[in-house]
């Protein structure tokens, strides 16, 4: 018997993980997968990076906020875009404790890994086979695209994350996919959802029959612990963090929001200055 949790977009949430970790130690896990996405926007840099080194990680596939941070790193990121400046004042806030050649090793991670159990071929990515990141694969996504996960190659069972929300949906011809949903930032669209906002994974167990449960588990943890820690590090974007956490609502994307915040706080002065001090 094989006993697999599965972690997905911890988003640098260094509370929730710790409180996934102990969850899936009492439940006497054998190995973890871990589906992209550890980084960014949260608390955790040194601190995420030292505890996933410590579990017997066996699957690893690349996640967008991995590409994100790498751009960032490397100034490929658009200044003009306030989302930009807020992904490359976060690359900033990661550099502080992490070296470039580790986010290079993120980086460096495939995009779709296959696992054999007995006669079950499992596919593992964060979105699709050949693209981390989009809204193909919400809820409400084209099946097409969810054949994908099963076709590209074959698998009976895919596991992906990406969309922070625990899922159970079939192929067209009856292969099993499934979601873990977020730790660090679940997302919900039903406001009487969106109130539990506990962390979010999975255990996968594998007997000799083939897969004997799937245990979709949502984890309690100290938000407040969290968004203090985030005080205490001056977290780049707090009041981002502290809505995507409290109330379930994410601000990525949010152009004119990210822009105020970053006026009002001086995040593009700090930007700049360390753009600046780069170049010299």
């Amino acid at each position: 018997m094989t006993k697999i949790a599965v972690l997905s977009d911890i988003h640098g949430n260094t509370t929730a993980l710790e409180a996934v970790l102990a969850d899936a130690k009492k439940a006497k896990v054998d190995e973890y997968w871990l589906l992209g996405d550890i980084l960014m926007p949260g608390t955790g840099r040194r601190r995420i990076l030292n505890l996933l080194a410590a579990l017997p990680i066996t699957v690893r596939v690349l996640g967008n906020w991995e590409n994100s941070l790498w751009r960032g790193l490397h100034r490929k990121l658009d200044l003009t875009k306030a989302s930009h400046r807020y992904l490359l004042r976060q690359c900033q806030y990661i550099l502080e404790e992490i070296s470039p050649e580790e986010i290079e090793d993120l980086h460096n991670q495939p995009m779709q890994v296959h696992r054999q159990f007995g006669d079950l071929t499992v596919g593992i990515t964060h979105h699709l086979p050949d693209k981390n990141w989009g809204r193909e694969l919400i809820h409400t996504g084209k099946q097409e695209d969810f054949d994908r996960l099963v076709t590209e190659p074959h698998a009976s069972i895919a596991v992906y994350g990406h969309i922070h929300q625990q899922l159970l949906r079939y192929g067209s011809d009856g292969q099993l996919i499934l979601n873990p949903g977020s730790i660090g930032q679940p997302f919900f669209l039903d406001a009487g959802l969106r109130k539990d906002l506990r962390a979010q994974y999975m255990i996968l167990e594998f007997d000799e029959a083939g897969l004997s449960d799937v245990d979709f588990r949502r984890v309690d943890y100290d938000v407040e612990a969290e968004l203090q820690l985030a005080k205490d590090l001056k977290l780049p974007y707090f009041q981002v963090y502290y809505e995507s956490l409290v109330n379930g609502i994410h601000h990525t994307h949010n152009q004119e929001l990210l822009y105020e915040i970053a006026q009002e706080q001086g995040h593009d002065i700090e930007l700049d200055a360390w753009l600046d001090s780069s170049n010299d």
